[in-house]
């Protein structure tokens, strides 16, 4: 059964449940999945089966091949629900580390995360909708917590379009890897 893209389940589903996990606290990561102001999307179409490109995508330390600058691991868990992945990103001097807790995985259409480190704190869901035997459209969608207070929302408008560039870009590259056989 082919699920839309756009379901209007939210970020978190509502038998989801996200604090369910001690390393994080069951209060900060309820705060966490909540939908932040920093609201970001990507889209691309994959020439492959949608069990191919979720399979793709869960594999996490792979993620590595095409999110630029950035390595993941899987520091608690086997990668699948309630697992933690981090994933550092590195540009010379600044460095970043997003730690996502994953929340929900209906496989093969559905992955949801939920940021959950110091800095970047919001939910993210990423879905595949199979459109025929061989093409799989894939949307990423994240609401990040602005930092800063009004100084981050103000800023955000000069962030977003290089965060959606970035996004969209590591998107392209992961279907190429996907059609290409080189994932997962």
């Amino acid at each position: 059964m082919n699920r839309p893209a756009d379901d209007d389940r939210g970020p978190v589903g509502p038998d989801d449940d996200p604090g369910r996990t001690e390393a994080d606290g069951a209060e900060g990561l309820r705060s966490a999945a909540q939908p932040g102001a920093g609201e970001v999307t990507a889209t691309v179409i994959v020439h492959a089966p949608a069990d191919r490109v979720f399979a793709a995508f869960t594999a996490w330390e792979r993620q590595s091949d095409w999110i630029p600058f950035t390595r993941v691991r899987v520091v608690d868990g086997d990668g699948g629900e309630g697992s933690l992945v981090e994933a550092v990103t590195a540009i010379g001097p600044v460095v970043v580390r997003d730690e996502m807790r994953v929340v929900r995985l209906d496989v093969p259409y559905e992955v949801r995360v939920v940021h959950c480190g110091q800095i970047l704190r919001g939910p993210g869901v990423l879905r595949c909708t199979q459109m025929d035997r061989n093409r799989t459209q894939v949307v990423w969608h994240e609401w990040f917590h602005l930092p800063g207070g009004a100084a981050g929302r103000m800023a955000w408008p000069v962030l977003w379009p290089g965060s959606k560039f970035g996004l969209t870009q590591a998107l392209k590259r992961f279907a190429r890897l996907v059609e290409q056989g080189a994932l997962p």
